[in-house]
């Protein structure tokens, strides 16, 4: 049977010895915590004509709730010598190809207009830059991953450099 790169879920860390290359982790910024804790706000709201405490208690376990979801949806890109690791995908970086950085207007077109329904995203609204890698394994249908980065130079760098 061939090998083949299709993404599927990777352990939750880098095999022992392993030395990693690049690592980012793709936190929220803070305007979207201000985010939360205004839709958190509601709570005092929709609270407040039962009580005043009921309204407070209701914003803060829904701001609590937020918090846990972002937190836990935070996607990490690692690169090793031998992998790629990008959200719950992993790929040996033998079948990466080419590797492009875009920001500004052209990682939005990477985003919307140039977007191959095909391609494997990772993708925040909170950060702008993208890098397109390019998938060379001719078993996977997947013909590149899209993820955003907030230092696309520095993850083309260790994605590139042999």
């Amino acid at each position: 049977m061939p090998e083949s790169s299709a993404a599927v879920p990777a352990p939750n860390s880098t095999p022992h010895g392993t030395t990693v290359l690049y690592s980012e982790k793709l936190h929220p910024n803070l305007w979207i915590w201000l985010v939360a804790a205004g839709l958190s706000g509601a709570g005092i709201l929709v609270f407040a004509p039962i009580s005043i405490a009921a309204g407070i208690t209701a914003a803060v376990v829904l701001f609590v709730i937020i918090a846990v979801l972002l937190v836990l949806s935070t996607p990490s890109i690692t690169v090793t010598a031998e992998t790629l690791q990008v959200g719950r995908a992993t790929i040996e970086r033998r079948f990466i190809g080419a590797v492009t950085p875009f920001s500004g207007k052209e990682a939005t077109a990477e985003r919307g207009p140039r977007l191959n329904g095909l391609a494997y995203l990772c993708i925040r609204g909170w950060v702008d830059p993208v890098v397109r890698i390019e998938i060379t394994d001719p078993s996977d249908p997947t013909p590149y991953w899209l993820t955003s980065t907030r230092r696309p130079a520095q993850l083309t760098a260790a994605l590139t450099a042999s």
